[in-house]
């Protein structure tokens, strides 16, 4: 049922070719933003702590 509804609309292609290419641009940007990237800011993310030091505050909800 879809195939037909999809194929007796005229010029649907065209959305295809510009999802692709959106979806390949984004990838594109997202790698060119990664190698690009400053590496001592990298290093310095690396080293954050993921939870805080204080654990038993967290726990009582303060």
């Amino acid at each position: 049922m879809f195939k037909d509804v999809l194929q007796s609309i005229s010029g649907i292609d065209v959305y295809a070719i510009i999802a692709l290419i959106i979806f390949i641009l984004f990838f594109v940007t997202i790698i060119v933003i990664i190698v690009r990237m400053n590496k001592n800011y990298i290093q310095q993310m690396e080293q954050l702590p993921l939870e805080p030091e204080n654990n038993s505050q967290n726990l009582k909800g303060e």
